[in-house]
């Protein structure tokens, strides 16, 4: 009679056991050692009375419990009438990396999202900042692979990393749809990674900080813009930005049929300003003149046209500028260059100050009253600014006060 060999129930077994034969460790599941003394798991099961068996992984890598739990979700496909082995291939034929998930969940979506720059946004952000994901493939992603692209984010750049992780679990969720992972998705929120990672001030309390040129360093700057040979326009498109205190991408949008070269404004729809109310720039000369040699050389209904046919210039090329003038600030951050400039150096007011970027002030009648009236003080304050940025950088950049005082 045959010695039946003897029933795995601990892990301390698992570690000891060299001789070759398969030993029973659970419901459908065996160690297999082999003669070489290597050793692995067998999931074993019996369909239309024919036995079946499949390798689970090697017990260096996967611990006794681990193989147990693996072992009771196979079963469960088993008694549901399904097959593990052939649920196995079909992943494999369904296989997608990361990346390539991304990419077709955003042409499935991106049609049902109005603003051209969020959809360009949307994938290159995700794209930038989940490398390590791009080549795994979607059904082998975990929770520490998501913790692991969201760390490095989380404590400088809180507002970028919930997104990141927002958009990985939908791109997850849109893969558990169209059957190329199951189970728990790694970047959800509730119940999950919000246990695992340290809590974030409150949306109101965080502040993204865009990096800006000290305003006594901003006329240097500008003559050196201003003597920049540009032919994309790029130069051109930043100088006007920096002089208007617009944000990149309502300078990026603008068209000739918002520019009135008679009264010297600049007319921006609601539709393309972030609070969602119409905004009228008023131009300085210098502003004009930058329009005035962009509309001799017009080949497009956008002022700063980009490289396609009738396409807005995109929202890396000025900063292609200051990377090339070697400028460590953002685009968005001349507008706090600005806004301190007149702060410190101007007797305007905060709240034609603060109109001047667009920033909501006062309750809504009082912001109806000030798109009257501001106009007048808005023009002195930006012409006042305009005449700063092409001040002589060797000069003193303390204006006498009575010079830019509100009237």
């Amino acid at each position: 009679m045959t010695k039946k060999n003897p029933e795995i129930t601990n892990a301390k077994q698992v570690e000891h056991m060299t001789k070759a034969g398969r030993y029973h460790a659970g419901v459908g599941l065996y160690l297999e050692i082999s003669k070489g003394g290597g050793k692995s798991w067998i999931f074993t099961w019996k369909r239309n009375g024919r036995k079946r068996a499949m390798g689970l992984g090697s017990a260096k890598t996967l611990s006794l419990a681990g193989a147990r739990d693996l072992a009771k979700k196979k079963w469960e496909i088993v008694h549901g009438g399904g097959d593990p082995i052939d649920q196995r291939n079909q992943k494999k034929n369904n296989a997608i990396t990361f990346s390539a998930a991304a990419s077709k969940y955003h042409d499935d979506k991106k049609s049902g999202w109005r603003s051209d720059k969020y959809r360009e946004q949307w994938l290159s952000q995700l794209i930038a900042h989940t490398r390590k994901l791009h080549p795994r493939m979607v059904a082998e992603i975990t929770t520490e692979d998501v913790v692991g692209i969201l760390r490095p984010l989380w404590k400088d750049k809180s507002d970028l990393a919930l997104r990141i992780r927002e958009r990985v679990e939908k791109v997850l969720d849109w893969c558990k749809v169209h059957k190329y992972r199951d189970g728990e998705n790694p970047a959800a929120w509730r119940g999950h990674l919000k246990l695992l990672m340290p809590a974030l001030p409150r949306k109101g309390e965080r502040v993204q900080h865009m990096k800006a040129l000290p305003y006594d360093e901003v006329p240097a700057f500008m003559e050196k813009l201003r003597d920049t040979d540009d032919n994309l326009h790029r130069a051109r498109a930043l100088e006007f930005t920096i002089l208007t205190a617009a944000r990149s991408g309502e300078v990026f949008g603008a068209q000739w049929a918002e520019i009135d070269f008679t009264k010297k404004l600049w007319t921006i729809a609601a539709n393309r300003m972030k609070a969602k109310k119409p905004h009228v720039v008023p131009l300085s000369d210098r502003a004009l003149t930058i329009l005035k040699d962009q509309d001799a050389i017009r080949s497009s209904s956008f002022v700063f046209p980009g490289y396609r046919d009738n396409r807005p210039m995109s929202n890396t090329q000025m900063l292609a500028v200051l990377q090339s003038l070697k400028v460590k600030a953002t685009v968005h951050g001349f507008r706090s260059s600005f806004r301190d400039w007149a702060g410190d150096l101007t007797r305007f007011p905060r709240d034609i100050i603060e109109h001047a970027l667009a920033h909501a002030v006062g309750d809504a009648t009082e912001r109806s009253y000030r798109r009257g009236s501001a106009l007048m003080q808005r023009t002195e304050l930006m012409n006042a600014w305009a005449a700063y940025c092409e001040r002589p950088p060797q000069a003193d950049n303390v204006i006498p006060m009575e010079r830019i005082t509100a009237a």
